[in-house]
């Protein structure tokens, strides 16, 4: 099954032509293209990523239950690189 994991912005710039920004998820931080969300996105702002690619934008709130049902399903590990 692929998730739509909610991250938030903690870093913004741009990478040879295309937005990109760090994503912080929970504590794990990748690098995210933001290139579906660029004009809205800002610092701060909770994004749903997914393959990499922050595919839509979504309030503090719903992120906030997202991380604690994945906690519950045991499913944070997969943020850190381990395998379900």
């Amino acid at each position: 099954m692929c998730l739509g994991i909610p991250g938030m912005i903690v870093e913004i710039r741009e990478d040879e032509g295309l937005p990109m920004g760090t994503v912080d998820f929970g504590g794990a931080r990748r690098d995210v293209c933001l290139a579906y969300v660029a004009e809205k996105a800002r610092v701060g702002d909770y994004v749903i990523v997914h393959v990499g690619f922050a595919i839509s934008m979504v309030d503090a709130e719903e992120a906030q239950r997202t991380f604690k049902l994945l906690e519950e399903m045991g499913e944070l590990g997969i943020l850190e690189g381990e395998l379900p």
